[in-house]
């Protein structure tokens, strides 16, 4: 008895739905992706020719407006909560009072030693608010602090 051999049947795959899940899961991303939060707390500032860089994470940042209100951030959402409620959890910063700022930073330096200070002002304000807040990280004996500025390249 002969044996009879069956050709064989190309297998085609369509491609179509791959190439629509992969544009609705683009779609899904551009939709829902924020590119850069909304500032909370608008400064414009200082110009300075220090190329230093900022720490990226475990970071405290006081601001102060133009206005020499004074606002508390942090860069962790969960010590964002903690600090000042659910409500400021996805929020840069909070507005605080002069005589809160002491006890808040040792609050902080207690609920996590790592963290580090950063002070941001709008190029506008006098000094003396500025003054006060060190004296305050003095006081609190935050030694290692950081002041941010606008990077200004000078010409040879």
């Amino acid at each position: 008895m002969s044996k009879i051999k069956k050709s064989r049947v190309n297998v085609g795959i369509d491609m179509t739905p791959l190439v629509d899940v992969a544009f609705l899961l683009l779609t899904f991303f551009m939709l829902t992706t924020q590119f850069k939060p909304p500032e909370d707390v608008k400064i414009d500032l200082p110009m300075s020719q220090s190329p230093s860089k900022l720490p990226e994470s475990d970071v405290m940042t006081i601001f102060v407006d133009k206005n020499d209100s004074l606002y508390l951030g942090f860069t962790s959402q969960p010590m964002m909560e903690s600090f000042f409620g659910a409500d400021f959890k996805l929020k840069q910063a909070s507005p605080i009072k002069k005589a809160e700022l002491a006890d808040l930073l040792m609050k902080a330096r207690a609920q996590s030693p790592r963290i580090r200070t950063v002070i941001k002002t709008d190029a506008q304000n006098k000094f003396g608010v500025v003054s006060d807040i060190l004296e305050t990280l003095q006081k609190t004996q935050i030694t290692r602090f950081s002041i941010v500025t606008n990077f200004k390249q000078t010409s040879n």
